[in-house]
């Protein structure tokens, strides 16, 4: 029996950081803001950094680190990065019986270009995480009382396969979709985020899926899509979460970003560990902040997890009030 299994992708991470990328503010953007550099040219870059990647794995090392027993549900390429992925987890003692090695497709890559400051453009490559089938999963393993689910390529066949095998088995569910997931829209995932014990997205994506912009009315809509708990990271300024009842903000540390890649796994994992340990909302407030403040001061979105169960002194530096 697993505390939890992690389901989801598996990567490897390159990351490059140059002074030659530059942002330009234009409508062309979606995000209205363009991370570029100049065509044609040669940029030269001041550092790279390789390391794996993937919520699933992510979030599988900080259950490790926290002393739970955690098992990985992915797909990687039958390629020398899968391998690297698979010896990562082993490292750690995750289990990775069911780390699927794809002959045909090539483990999945993401380019991560860094600014200074820690924002990014990530250039992604899904690879053998986009051809995930129900069929490869061997169910009768899946013994666990907690899944932790994050991107699957926007796979809704076998999302649902997965909610309904959960629903039958009492697993909870601690849900950070992907955005390829979030792109289905409301109508496609609301009987899913109903069933969801844990549902974490970021603001930006919930601005999206709930087509509101201030935080409280867009916790005005994810209480009514589900009953659990409800959680909105927003970057430096920490994370919100709802019970049903209140809104909670817990603030971020203020500590100086190097890099957000895996911020967001690692404050997801964090606090869902938090729930498995203690069953208490608040001290998985702390766990996420702090191990997510801990991957933004270092490269890659592993290197900066927590190691172990913070003592009481750094889980106090973690503010958490009501939000008025």
């Amino acid at each position: 029996m697993f505390d939890i299994i992690s389901i989801g992708s598996a990567t490897k991470d390159v990351f490059l950081i140059s002074k030659g990328f530059k942002l330009i503010k234009s409508k062309e953007f979606k995000t209205g803001v363009g991370e570029c550099f100049a065509y044609g040219s040669k940029v030269e870059l001041g550092d790279i950094y390789f390391d794996t990647g993937g919520g699933a794995t992510n979030s599988a090392h900080t259950f490790a680190n926290l002393g739970l027993k955690p098992a990985v549900v992915s797909r990687v390429g039958k390629d020398i990065y899968g391998l690297e992925i698979m010896h990562t987890l082993a490292d750690k003692k995750i289990d990775t019986s069911q780390l699927i090695a794809d002959k045909h497709h090539k483990t999945a890559y993401s380019t991560i270009l860094l600014m200074p400051g820690g924002d990014r453009t990530v250039l992604v490559y899904r690879g053998a995480s986009a051809n995930f089938s129900d069929k490869e999963i061997n169910w009768l393993k899946l013994k666990t009382k907690w899944f932790y689910l994050t991107s699957l390529a926007g796979n809704l066949n076998l999302l649902n396969k997965i909610f309904v095998f959960a629903k039958k088995k009492k697993i909870k569910i601690s849900w950070n979709p992907g955005s390829e997931e979030l792109n289905l829209g409301v109508n496609k995932l609301k009987s899913l985020i109903k069933q969801a014990y844990i549902f974490n997205i970021n603001k930006e994506e919930a601005q999206k899926l709930t087509g509101k912009k201030d935080i409280k009315a867009i916790f005005k809509e994810l209480n009514r899509l589900s009953p659990g708990y409800n959680i909105v990271t927003d970057g430096g300024n920490g994370a919100y979460l709802s019970d049903g009842t209140l809104i909670y903000w817990a603030r971020a540390i203020g500590s100086t970003p190097i890099n957000t890649t895996g911020a967001g796994d690692a404050f997801g994992s964090g606090f869902c560990a938090g729930m498995i340990l203690k069953n208490d909302w608040d001290y998985g407030l702390r766990l996420g902040i702090l191990n997510s403040d801990g991957v933004i001061k270092e490269m890659g979105a592993k290197h900066g997890l927590l190691k172990h169960i913070p003592k009481q002194i750094e889980l106090d530096k973690v503010k958490i009030s009501i939000l008025n």
